[in-house]
């Protein structure tokens, strides 16, 4: 087995090629993604939840917000993104390498339904938090019904 990259080591990383590929849910499209690009990384994440929401934490360090992508259904979250390389420095002047550049991607099959119109994605000193409040089924409202 090939030495981790500081990258995987330090956030739990797991470089995928077409020989290990792990996805937690079957989505074809990323699939396909993962196996036409061998550069993509799956994220490692810190999920809870509280009695009102899920809270998913992971690291995008050296990632800009914007070049972050985060879609949520009421039952999943996948992040996807891409760390861009400096090209200043060729590869043949280096004398070690470890951090992980290229694309990244993630799904996570979330625990119980969630309201995607008031979820929250803050990103801070490289630190992704979603805060996706839990659908409440047991709710209920009084309906009014209007007269022709």
């Amino acid at each position: 087995m090939a030495k981790r990259s500081f990258f995987e080591r330090l956030t739990g990383a797991v470089k995928l090629d077409e020989e290990n590929i792990s996805i937690e849910r079957s989505d074809t499209s990323l699939r396909q993604s993962i196996l036409e690009d061998e550069e993509v990384a799956q994220l490692t994440v810190d999920v809870y939840e509280t009695p009102s929401e899920i809270v998913l934490k992971t690291m995008v360090a050296g990632v800009k917000p914007e070049d972050l992508d985060v879609a949520i259904s009421r039952d999943s979250v996948t992040i996807s993104g891409k760390r861009e390389e400096d090209r200043t420095v060729g590869k043949e002047d280096y004398f070690h390498r470890e951090l992980f550049w290229g694309s990244f991607s993630r799904t996570i099959v979330l625990p119980a339904e969630v309201d995607v119109d008031e979820a929250e994605a803050v990103e801070k000193y490289g630190l992704l938090i979603l805060r996706l409040p839990k659908l409440d089924k047991n709710r209920q409202t009084k309906l009014k019904v209007k007269g022709s």
